[in-house]
């Protein structure tokens, strides 16, 4: 495993897991929030809905790995469908309240919650991977190795959103860095849509894998990105 991966991976468990644990728990959640944890949560809605709709109507018989599930609510979305998700995130707090939240399902589609890394083989294979915010702190290229890998264990199709490069998240990330160390979250890693491509069209482990569809989805504090990879 790449060192720079493995030290930023712990980065984020760490900030996801005590430094931000109650306020993602909140911004998760129906609780009122201010106008800027709104548009966040709003946006996320938004892309959610995209990344759900990329994949089949119907998901019984289908295994889906969702690869950074936070409080759990993909996951369950998929598991509507009939689904059998396994939901992973780097923050054990963050899995136990999505288990606290997992309501009864009655579609015949099941969700198992772990708290680990997205990347181990234990997990198995997947008919779909999807990956909503989960790769927007790590340098492209660390995030395309990761699809790499996340693609081997995968028979069907990867989705998955970055951060488009824009000024105003430039601007965001210049910001962060006036902040003592100690109080920054990870940093977003913007990256513009060409040079993800290209990185995607030569990594040789992604050889059999095409660029089907992106879309942009954005709103107030909110900027993110969805593209899927699917198998010809």
């Amino acid at each position: 495993m790449d060192t720079h991966y493995l030290e930023r991976r712990g980065e984020i468990e760490t900030y996801f897991d005590r430094t931000a644990a109650d306020a993602w728990a909140r911004l998760t959640s129906d609780a009122p929030v201010g106008r800027v944890r709104a548009s966040v949560r709003a946006g996320r809605d938004r892309m959610r809905g995209t990344l759900l709709s990329w994949l089949p109507g119907d998901l019984r018989g289908r295994r889906v790995l969702d690869a950074g599930c936070g409080t759990g609510a993909l996951a369950v979305e998929a598991a509507r469908r009939g689904a059998e998700v396994l939901a992973i995130d780097l923050s054990p707090t963050l899995v136990d309240l999505a288990r606290e939240r997992m309501p009864r399902l009655d579609s015949g589609g099941s969700i198992e919650f772990r708290a680990g890394d997205m990347l181990d083989p234990a997990l198995g294979r997947f008919d779909h991977v999807v990956g909503m915010d989960s790769l927007i702190h790590y340098e492209p290229a660390d995030a395309v190795g990761v699809l790499a890998q996340l693609a081997e264990r995968t028979r069907h199709s990867v989705v998955f959103t970055f951060a488009p490069s824009n000024p105003a998240l430039q601007l965001m990330k210049a910001v962060g860095k006036l902040f003592p160390r100690g109080n920054r979250s990870p940093s977003i890693v913007p990256v513009a849509e060409q040079r993800l491509y290209r990185l995607i069209d030569a990594h040789p482990r992604l050889l059999d894998w095409d660029v089907r569809r992106s879309q942009r989805v954005s709103g107030g504090f909110y900027t993110s990105q969805a593209l899927e990879l699917v198998r010809p």
